[in-house]
């Protein structure tokens, strides 16, 4: 088949999306709405997109007006108060957020779609009518403060922060979006009003709206609600454009972090400029999944770096071609140095028919796949209408790039990829710094799964949905901490890793060159009590995705150098997690808490016992857990059971007929918590974090679903905790609950990111809000609010294949009914207040308690 040929047939896959109705309407008053009916799910996405971004700010540039806005807009209107806002949005099932970027502030709420005229009414209040209470826009501010503050105790945000400070000397993108502290500190409320005043009115507003509604009257909830106010003059704002780079850039810095993270970028002309697509492909080629140029040059064969991807960057009229890595300190600019080659050589030789090809497919399953939920199909209009100016966008962009040549690939290559015009930036351990001498220094609804079991005791389920031009096949196997050799943790997912490369027929960029060329995906994955991987393909290429299983399965080759580098990643990884301050204090409350016990550590290990990994440990690991009994294989999307089925019983019949691995402890062995008490931990960081652990409920205890509510009570935006501590004190950035589910038993957990000094306050509202729903004090409306959140999101859950896949194939390894779904509503409802003051009198007590405190 032809390039031209092939890309065509790719582009029909689109078609059916591009002929689906869309409606476009403009007020009287000058907003514009757009609506696109989707019956495929009783869901809805309610967005409000506001044409105003931090590099609209004028004269308050680099204040992070646009995002402090953002957090104050759901303090209090003419009409609610703050807390009615949240309140209101969780008692219908909904989920509400909001977020800030360069050019636009969106708010959405994502809800049953029965309820979309409380949405709509909602986001009118809050976006038109907001009061901005002067003593809410201290207690924001105060949170802000300390949420640059945790900015900065991020590496990977500071390494962003600088890149745009480096490549851009002009325009407002230099500039972060939540601002500079010092002049964010010294706004006031007046300017916020004013900005406020100027910005969000109705000809500045676009209203999406996608799901299961009915568009007139959808229209008309819109009127009522937006359509009231009036039209008001709308100042432009002066963007100035950025000169052009004439020389290269670096800033390289030295800090306390493990590894070194480096970016390389280009400029590039902007998102409608003709070129855009082609730079697309061009990033796609080079960066995009283990089978690219560069991941395979620089990674595979040269070892140089730990990850490397591509991308291009160009929201407005200008932006960055990125090129992204992390690697070992001494080997970052010998890494830096094969990528300029490997770009060059790229651009002189050019690229193949096949890696054409491979890119156009892999942009098409990204535009499917950000169709598969409401809120996603939402996000695609707002951005084609906001960033663009164009709902036919999808449609012209794909017809360019069906139409791209390998000559212009090459051409684009050399013409933006030039080492004159290169802005290098990295961020590196202190270690690595240069050092001084004497000389100088150098610088829906979901339809039920069909299970069959074999007669080795493995379980295919299969659920077909047409919705969409896609099949998602996911193999499970119980796994975990509980089934890794002693001293040698990580074990997990560094086999799952494994599955996914060399077999004894393909080495690893064969298969990731086999699966990628079609625009498919072959990805490991590992948790608590399981790993497994998943493969996602189209419908044609069904056979594709069936040959990588069947040789992840019954042939994979282990071999040692594919090995070394993956072990190395893994090790990598372990070591960034300690750059971030949640992260770290996270894994270590839980280490103090399981002690010896397996789930001290997660799928990932530590560094000990990865590095103590060797091959024949992964060998041993994959003979124990590939065993018939032990293994789901869960297929979700468009596919003919008829055909499929016999296919994938011939692989699952030839797994071993025995039985499945026992776990290596029992809960019984273990005296939760193993440390009780109250430690601190100091850490050179700018933020602390408090954290509390208590026993939790295993998988299939009988109080599972009490334990599900109660951690939905102490989390999110309506909680009494949040409101308590984040809202009316301002003592925390974000505060709430989690828990760490094992086959035997559990952790309930409470953490928060505090201002140093405040800690003992922030523990004493965790401790106060325990005792209230100890003593049962929970209110009818709280656990109303909580319980329909609770439904709609496991409704929202339901609309991936993938996230269906694993859900019943989980279901299946750990014991519960296959299409658990269809009970959990029902769980939901059952738990009562008493249910959850048992729950807190049985597991919060403090005579069982691991707290902890990082500090500065």
């Amino acid at each position: 088949m032809s390039k031209a040929a092939s890309a065509s047939a790719d582009l029909r896959l689109l078609e059916a999306f591009w002929r689906e109705p869309v409606q476009r309407t403009v007020l009287p008053n000058g907003l514009t709405v757009i609506l696109k009916p989707d019956r495929s799910a009783a869901l809805a996405s309610v967005q409000v997109w506001v044409k105003t971004g931090s590099v609209h700010e004028g004269s308050h540039l680099g204040a992070g007006l646009s995002h402090y806005l953002e957090h104050m807009l759901f303090k209090g209107t003419e009409r609610r108060a703050g807390r009615d806002i949240s309140a209101t949005v969780q008692a219908h099932g909904g989920y509400i957020n909001a977020y800030t970027t360069f050019d636009r502030t969106v708010y959405y709420i994502d809800l049953p779609s029965e309820h979309t005229a409380v949405a709509i009414d909602l986001l009118a209040d809050a976006v038109l009518h907001s009061t901005l209470p002067a003593d809410e826009c201290a207690k924001e501010k105060d949170v802000i403060l300390r949420e640059i503050a945790m900015t900065q105790d991020d590496p990977d945000n500071r390494l962003w922060d600088t890149l745009f400070a480096t490549a851009f000397r002009e325009h407002p993108y230099r500039q972060p979006i939540i601002g500079h502290r010092d002049v964010f500190s010294a706004i006031t409320r007046d300017d916020l009003v004013n900005y406020y005043r100027a910005r969000y009115v109705p000809n500045n507003l676009v209203v999406v709206i996608v799901g299961d509604i009915d568009p007139e009257q959808t229209l008309a909830a819109i009127n009522e609600h937006f359509g009231r106010a009036p039209r008001v003059r709308l100042a432009p704002v002066l963007v100035p454009e950025e000169p052009l780079q004439l020389a290269p850039r670096h800033e390289h810095r030295y800090e306390d972090v493990e590894i070194t993270r480096a970016a390389l970028t280009w400029p590039i002309p902007g998102l409608t400029h003709d070129d855009a697509p082609v730079l697309d492909l061009l990033a796609t080629i080079l960066g995009s999944g283990d089978s690219s140029v560069l991941w395979q040059e620089i990674r595979e064969k040269a070892g140089l770096v730990h990850t490397i991807d591509a991308s291009s960057w160009n929201p407005g009229s200008s932006g960055l071609f990125f090129i992204g890595f992390n690697s070992d300190a001494d080997k970052r600019d010998a890494a830096t140095a094969l990528i300029q080659r490997t770009i060059e050589r790229a651009a002189t030789r050019g690229f193949t028919p096949a890696q054409l090809k491979k890119a156009i497919r892999q942009l098409v399953v990204s535009e499917i796949n950000s169709r598969k939920t409401m809120s996603g199909q939402a996000s695609r209009l707002g951005a084609a209408e906001v960033v663009v100016g164009d709902l036919d966008h999808s449609r012209a962009y794909f017809e360019r790039l069906s139409r791209v040549t390998l000559a212009e690939l090459r051409r684009v290559a050399k013409q933006y990829l030039v080492p004159s015009r290169l802005t290098s930036v990295s961020l590196n351990p202190s270690s690595a710094a240069p050092k001084a001498s004497s000389s100088a220094i150098r610088t829906s609804s979901a339809k039920d799964f069909e299970q069959i079991t074999l007669s080795n005791g493995a379980r295919l389920l299969l659920q077909r949905e047409p919705r969409l031009p896609n099949v998602h096949l996911r193999v499970v196997l119980q796994a975990g901490p509980l089934f890794e050799p002693a001293g040698k943790r990580g074990a997990t997912t560094l086999l799952a890793t494994m599955l996914t490369k060399d077999t004894r027929r393909r080495s690893a960029a064969a298969v990731a060159e086999y699966i990628e060329s079609v625009g498919g995906a072959f990805q490991p994955f590992s948790g608590n009590n399981s790993l497994g991987f998943a493969v996602e393909v189209l419908p044609p290429n069904l056979d594709r995705a069936l040959s990588v299983i069947s040789e992840a399965l019954h042939a994979p080759a282990f071999k040692p150098a594919t090995f070394a580098l993956e072990r190395d990643a893994q090790l990598a990884g372990l070591k960034q997690d300690d750059d971030d301050v949640v992260t770290y204090a996270r894994k270590l409350l839980r280490k103090k808490f399981f002690g010896a016990y397996p789930l001290a550590l997660d799928a990932n290990g530590d560094e000990a016992g990865v590095a103590a990994l060797a091959v024949k440990d992964l060998a041993a690991l994959h003979r124990t857990l590939m065993v018939g009994s032990n293994v789901v294989l869960a297929v979700a999307g468009d596919f003919d059971p008829k055909k499929l089925a016999p296919k994938l019983k011939a692989i699952l019949q030839k797994l071993p007929k025995r039985a499945a691995p026992s776990p290596s402890a029992t809960a019984e062995q273990a005296t939760l918590p193993a440390e009780v008490g109250d430690f601190i931990e100091k850490q050179p960081r700018e933020q602390a974090v408090v954290a509390q652990a208590f026993p939790g409920t295993a998988v299939a205890a009988e109080d599972f679903y009490v334990g599900e509510m109660a951690d939905e009570l102490f989390s999110g935006m309506a909680s009494r905790l949040f409101e308590r501590v984040r809202e009316e004190k301002g003592l925390a950035y974000f505060v709430r609950s989690g828990r760490i589910i094992g086959l035997q038993t559990g952790m309930f957990y409470f953490f928060a990111g505090t201002q140093p000094g405040r800690e003992n306050e922030v523990l004493a509202e965790i401790d106060a809000e325990i005792e209230r729903v100890q003593r049962g004090e929970v209110e009818p409306v709280e656990i109303a609010r909580c319980a329909a959140r609770l439904k709609a999101a496991r409704r929202q859950s339901l609309q991936t294949n993938s996230a269906r896949a694993m859900q019943a194939a989980l279901n299946v390894l750990q014991g519960q009914p296959l299409n658990d779904w269809k009970n959990y509503d029902a769980r939901i409802d059952a738990v009562t207040i008493a249910d959850l003051a048992a729950f807190a009198q049985r597991y919060f007590r403090k005579e069982q308690r691991t707290q902890l405190v990082v500090r500065p």
